[in-house]
């Protein structure tokens, strides 16, 4: 049994309470033992002769098993459970009588079952990034991505809303009553293009240049009087001066279209610092996995994700970081050592995933959300509903076997849980076997 699975915890809660005659059966998944198959005893607490069959019968509410299925249950029995003697015989006798039939009955099938772990994600538009403000020299700063608005003096005459999505061609922001427009690339821009310049930062330029519907050039790593023609072009369109270069901070560069997260800019502050944040344009969402279990994420590998309405959607594993730890900022010395040994297990991996029909998501924005990874895959074993077992007074489970109009509790190891059923094996547990269950 893994860590994982002792973690897990089934409570068997055994209570011997007389009920009425017409108190229903089975509900809410409970498991019934149900009390013609219990010895009587007398005053001094000894087991008596066993009722009679055709006894007025009294019902018992007898063991509740509750099984929380994440990849195997740990039962400890109580000893009001052994009190009941439903599996009178103990060890030595592990089959016993069942008092009458089931409520109802299914079938032992052949099946494939997936064990699966459950973890905490979070739904939104993923990691923020800042955009900010060129330096005043008018090479851009570091970071993520680059500001822009010629050498980056100036007042913020214009700035998008929270929840915006910009796309290629469209203002950031505007600074001075100029727009400085979104490009899509991977080659920031960091400094001046002309003619006569060549690198991939110029064929980034006259690749959004093309597909924003200017031409005349060849796009290539070449920036020639083609390429100057059509940038005055475009600088004309923006409202700016036609110079025929492009400075660092005459546009933003990212990936694709954004959406803004928080604008951190007024219109009137001067530009300086981060000028906004922003996010992709797709919900996603983020799992911390920890590092026990980063096995179980595969770039392309599907999961389970429930929704805060209990809905279910399916969502792929699109990007997995790099393990990060609490430890990593601990100070020197003992504290640091100390840190460190209490890091490994606190390290987490960064998963990404992206639900395959986004409709399905509906209007959710950003919440909290569960997410299922497969732990376990076992194929062609034999398998019950988990509604199906009867917990043992001494440890170990049961189900009740039904044959014809008679029935009894036949002992089962349990193997991997999912999908609401457990593998089981045992005497005379084969395919077909028909077993009790609950209403």
């Amino acid at each position: 049994m893994t860590s994982q699975e002792e973690g897990t915890v089934a409570r068997t809660v055994a209570q011997e309470a007389p009920a009425p005659a017409e108190a229903p059966g089975v509900e809410g998944g409970e498991l019934e033992l149900r009390p013609e198959a219990v010895p009587s005893f007398d005053g001094s607490g000894a087991a008596g002769d066993p009722e009679p069959v055709d006894r007025p019968r009294r019902r018992r509410r007898g063991m509740r098993v509750v099984l929380v299925t994440a990849c195997v249950v740990v039962v400890a029995a109580v000893a009001a459970g052994a009190a009941l003697g439903v599996f009178g015989g103990g060890d030595d006798d592990p089959e016993a009588k069942a008092p009458s039939g089931p409520p109802a009955t299914t079938q032992v099938k052949r099946t494939t079952l997936t064990s699966s772990q459950a973890l905490d994600g979070q739904l939104g538009y993923g990691d923020t990034v800042a955009v900010q403000a060129p330096a005043a020299s008018g090479s851009a700063q570091s970071g993520q991505a680059q500001g822009g608005g010629g050498a980056g003096a100036g007042i913020v005459t214009w700035m998008p809303s929270d929840g915006d999505t910009i796309t290629r061609g469209k203002p950031v922001y505007k600074v001075n009553q100029q727009s400085v427009p979104l490009l899509y690339g991977s080659v920031p821009l960091y400094r001046t293009l002309k003619p006569g310049v060549s690198g991939s930062d110029v064929k980034m330029l006259e690749k959004n240049l093309k597909a924003l519907g200017y031409g005349g050039f060849t796009v290539d790593d070449d920036y020639t009087s083609d390429t100057a023609d059509a940038v005055e072009e475009w600088q004309d369109d923006l409202g700016r001066a036609e110079t025929g270069q492009v400075t660092a901070g005459d546009a933003v560069v990212a990936s694709g279209a954004r959406r803004v997260a928080k604008a951190e800019l007024a219109v009137g502050d001067s530009l300086t610092g981060d000028v906004l944040t922003w996010t992709g344009t797709d919900r996603v969402i983020s799992v911390d996995l920890p590092v026990q279990y980063a096995d179980l994420a595969k770039k392309g590998g599907k999961s389970t994700v429930t929704l805060p309405d209990n809905t279910t959607v399916t969502a792929v594993v699109t990007d997995i970081g790099t393990p990060t730890s609490s430890g990593d900022s601990a100070g020197s010395g003992q504290d640091q050592q100390n840190s460190s040994d209490s890091g490994s297990s606190n390290a987490t991996v960064p998963v990404e995933l992206k639900v395959e029909d986004a409709k399905k998501l509906g209007a959710y924005q950003a919440a909290s959300v569960s997410v299922e990874f497969a732990a376990e895959t076992r194929a062609n074993v034999l398998a019950v509903p988990i509604s199906a077992l009867f917990a043992l007074p001494g440890g170990g489970y049961a189900v009740e076997v039904v044959t014809g109009s008679t029935s009894e509790y036949r002992k089962v190891q349990l193997g991997t849980f999912g999908n609401g059923m457990v593998e089981v094996s045992g005497t005379g547990i084969t395919e077909g076997t028909v077993v009790g269950v609950p209403k």
